[in-house]
């Protein structure tokens, strides 16, 4: 599946929040899914945004000789395919030993991947990685039917799992000055490390495309020396 995003704005509305953008998209059998065409803020606008809240979420060793960076969607199938298999051997055998730092960086292919980030956003950085497995796991139930009070009513389901409530989470989805920052440093990053496909990674600054395990294994063992 390609998306193609030409403008965005993010406004509050029926106290769920908006995100408007044009685009299009189309079915392909290709193992990531392509960003094209991002339309960034100009460089008078990126200076007054305060972007300072906008973390980098990260597991594992922060003092790690290797870093592996992923840029992912939230809706992005593959993506889900990605956390629900290679991640998982990932983090048994570099994340969870310390061998790697490894950071999840978002990409906001539409609104609803842009909700996804506030919610996950929400609970900190403690709750962060738990409440994105939830959303993979279930991305295609709280995508399902496609209707955006649906969508944000399950992701407020998935919030609650983690302990939030009604009153946390849509002052989350509603926090304008929050999404404009996360879009703002999106944009920033994904100019800046040539993304243009999800999910994609960087090893050391290097970028790759979405691979299996044993490519993954195979040049982590290497960076470290293995």
């Amino acid at each position: 599946m390609k998306y193609a995003i030409y403008a965005a704005v993010f406004v509050v509305a029926a106290g769920i929040g908006t995100f408007f953008l044009t685009g299009s998209d189309d079915a392909t059998d290709q193992t990531s899914v392509s960003v094209s065409d991002v339309n960034p803020v100009s460089t008078a606008e990126a200076q007054e945004i305060d972007t300072s809240a906008v973390l980098d979420m990260f597991m594992g060793n922060p003092d790690a000789t290797v870093t592996v960076v992923e840029y992912a969607s939230f809706t992005c199938p593959h993506c889900r395919r990605f956390h629900e298999t290679v991640l998982k051997d990932l983090k048994a055998d570099y994340i969870d030993t310390g061998k790697i730092k490894f950071v999840f960086r978002e990409v906001y292919f539409d609104r609803y991947g842009l909700w996804a980030g506030l919610v996950a956003r929400c609970g900190g950085p403690e709750r962060y990685f738990g409440m994105a497995d939830l959303m993979y796991k279930g991305q295609s139930e709280w995508l399902a039917g496609g209707e955006p009070a649906s969508i944000a009513e399950g992701l407020r389901k998935i919030g609650r799992l983690t302990g939030l409530n009604d009153e946390q989470l849509n002052a989350c989805l509603q926090d304008e000055d929050m999404a404009n920052a996360m879009v703002a440093v999106y944009q920033e990053n994904a100019n800046r490390d040539g993304i243009n496909s999800t999910p994609s990674f960087l090893i050391n600054g290097e970028k790759y495309s979405n691979m299996n395990y044993a490519d993954f294994k195979e040049i982590l063992d290497n960076e470290l020396g293995e």
